[in-house]
């Protein structure tokens, strides 16, 4: 089996095992003042690696909570849960992650599942994106006061890309800014045309690995809050459907 046909089939038999444990959440953990970890976030990384570990032993393996396999030979990065906060408290908005790339500063497939809806996103670098095997691509919306944007706040309250003040200047700009807690989601929502735009700081790769590699696939534009090149590795991004994302970085830029 491929790499392409593996990571289909493992994000929803993942995806099986999180909603068949949805309601078995015995133990949540703080890795910080408000950012959760659940035992279901553990089973289903530890599901995920070793069933990497057990198909393509020489690849290596970023995951959100713990598990690093260092080795030349390409690289899985992984969010086993993206939204446990929301996925705690049962908030039915929550995706698991995958992305693959020969190394670790270029991807060439992501996935994404939702499997409370049941939708699996996918980008192959070169070949589109796609929702449930129909290929999407971003709105062709171009005004940003008719624009619905989506963003995220940063789990550390004491950070100083809390996000507020530029939140207060871009609701200002738009029709409207929605919050719903999963920055892997986000992503595809701009690719499938959902939103015009998203931004958000303080994230990790594997917040954004698949989801902005999905982004590209469908004909949007991502970048740095401050319109560089991407770093999945940095701390913030904007990803929009190409029309927008020179306004949007004007006014979150601007003092």
């Amino acid at each position: 089996m491929d790499r392409f046909d593996f990571a289909i089939d493992l994000i929803k038999e993942a995806g099986k095992l999180i909603l068949e444990n949805s309601n078995k959440i015995t133990e949540i953990k703080h890795k910080g003042v408000i950012d959760l970890v659940t035992n279901v976030d553990l089973k289903s990384e530890e599901f995920i690696v070793n069933k990497i570990k057990e198909n393509f032993p020489k690849d290596a393996v970023l995951a959100e909570e713990g598990d690093v396999i260092v080795n030349n030979n390409g690289i899985w990065i992984i969010d086993p849960i993206d939204g446990t906060t929301n996925f705690a408290h049962n908030f039915p908005h929550y995706a698991i992650s995958i992305a693959y790339g020969e190394d670790k500063n270029n991807m060439s497939m992501g996935f994404v599942y939702d499997p409370v809806l049941g939708e699996l996103f996918y980008g192959v670098k070169g070949a589109g994106a796609f929702l449930n095997n129909k290929k999407i691509t971003v709105s062709s919306i171009d005004i940003l006061t008719e624009s619905l944007l989506a963003t995220g706040f940063s789990y550390d309250v004491h950070s100083s890309g809390l996000n507020l003040n530029e939140f207060t200047k871009m609701i200002k700009k738009v029709q409207g800014i929605r919050r719903a807690g999963s920055a892997a989601l986000d992503l595809c929502y701009v690719a499938a045309g959902r939103f015009e735009g998203y931004w958000e700081y303080n994230l990790k790769p594997w917040d954004i690995a698949a989801g902005q590699l999905i982004v590209k696939e469908a004909l949007g534009e991502v970048t740095g809050i401050d319109g560089g090149k991407l770093d999945i590795y940095g701390d913030n991004i904007l990803a929009a459907n190409g029309y927008i994302n020179s306004e949007m970085i004007k006014v979150l830029t601007k003092e």
